[in-house]
C-alpha cells in the first residue's frame, strides 16, 4: 500500500499513536531512574528547559509564528501550560512519592479524560461502543492497581493523587493542542511553541532550585534519563501525538493510551525489577480488549 493510501485508510494515525504510547510508557520508568540521583524539581524543570532550547532552531526553520487569533492563542496557552509546565512538575513530584508501576497504571486513565474533554468541547455524547471499551479497559486498570503483588516500590496516596492530578491536567492540553492544526498551526509548531513557552515559565523556577540545592551532581544514567525526557517524551512524543489526534480523531485515537501501561509495565519489570503476577497479565489482556472494542466503534 502506498503512503497516501495508507494514510487515507486511517491506519497511519493509529500506528503513530501506538509508537508514541511505547515511548511514553517508558516515562515513569525513566523518571524513576533520574530520581535516584536528582531532585524532582530539577528533573521536572530541566526536561522542559532543555527541550525549549532545542526547539529554537526548529522553530526558526519552520518559520511558523505564533497564531494571531485570540482563540488559537488560548488553546496554545492551555497546551503549553498543562503539557510542559503543570504535568512535568506535578507528575515528577508525584512519581517521587510512588512506584513506577503505580505511575504507569494511573496514567492509563488518560484516554478516559482525553475522550471526555473532547466530548465536552464538541458537545457530543460518546458512542456506546467507545464507552463500553473504556469501561472494559478501566476494569483491567483497576485490577492492575489492586494487584499489590505487582505494585513494587513504596507507593503513597499523596504520590498517587499527584500523578492522577497531572493526568487530569495534561488531558485537557491534549485536546487543546490537537485542535490547533485545524486552525493553521501544525502539530510540530504546536509542540515547539508549547515547549518554548513552558521553558520560559519554568526557567526562573530552575534557577531558584539550583540556588537552593546547588548545582546537581549525577551520573550518566540520571542525565541520560533527563535528556530522554526532554527529547523523546517532550518533543518527539508530542509532535506524533498531536498529529495522530488531529488526523485520526481525538476520541478514537485517545483510547490507544490504554496501551501505554502495557509497555510501561514490561519496562518496570525488566529495568527496575518490579513484581510480575498472573493477575497483572489478565488485567493487561482486559486493557487490550477494551482498546479493540473502542477502536471498532
Amino acid at each position: 500500500m502506498s503512503p497516501r493510501r495508507f494514510a487515507s485508510a486511517g491506519a497511519a494515525p493509529v500506528v503513530v499513536a501506538m509508537l508514541v504510547m511505547v515511548l511514553w510508557g517508558a516515562t515513569p520508568i525513566i523518571t524513576r531512574l533520574a530520581l535516584d540521583e536528582l531532585e524532582p524539581l530539577i528533573i521536572a524543570t530541566l526536561r522542559t528547559v532543555i527541550a525549549g532550547l532545542l526547539v529554537i532552531p526548529l522553530l526558526a526553520r519552520a518559520r511558523q509564528s505564533l497564531p494571531r487569533d485570540v482563540g488559537s492563542r488560548k488553546l496554545l496557552a492551555i497546551s503549553a501550560a498543562t503539557g510542559f509546565v503543570v504535568f512535568p512538575v506535578v507528575f515528577t513530584v508525584g512519581q517521587h512519592r510512588t512506584s513506577a508501576l503505580h505511575g504507569v497504571m494511573i496514567l492509563a486513565a488518560l484516554p478516559i479524560f482525553t475522550g471526555l474533554y473532547a466530548a465536552l468541547v464538541a458537545r457530543r455524547v460518546p458512542a456506546r461502543g467507545w464507552l463500553l471499551g473504556c469501561a472494559v479497559a478501566l476494569v483491567g486498570e483497576a485490577v492492575l492497581i489492586g494487584d499489590r503483588g505487582s505494585a513494587g516500590g513504596e507507593a503513597t496516596l499523596v504520590g498517587d493523587l499527584l500523578v492522577l492530578g497531572s493526568a487530569l491536567a495534561v488531558s485537557a492540553g491534549y485536546v487543546a493542542g490537537a485542535s490547533l492544526p485545524a486552525r493553521g498551526l501544525s502539530s510540530s509548531a504546536t509542540t515547539f511553541w508549547g515547549v518554548l513557552l513552558g521553558a520560559v515559565v519554568l526557567l526562573p523556577l530552575l534557577g531558584g532550585v539550583v540556588i537552593w540545592h546547588g548545582v546537581p551532581h549525577a551520573g550518566a544514567t540520571a542525565w541520560g534519563s533527563v535528556v530522554f525526557l526532554a527529547i523523546v517524551t517532550s518533543i518527539v512524543g508530542y509532535v506524533g501525538w498531536y498529529w495522530a489526534l488531529a488526523q485520526g480523531g481525538i476520541a478514537r485515537i485517545a483510547t490507544l493510551q490504554f496501551l501505554q501501561p502495557l509497555s510501561g509495565f514490561v519496562l518496570a519489570v525488566v529495568v527496575l525489577g518490579e513484581g510480575f503476577t498472573l493477575v497483572s497479565v489478565i488485567a493487561g489482556a482486559a486493557i487490550v480488549c477494551g482498546v479493540l472494542i473502542a477502536q471498532r466503534t
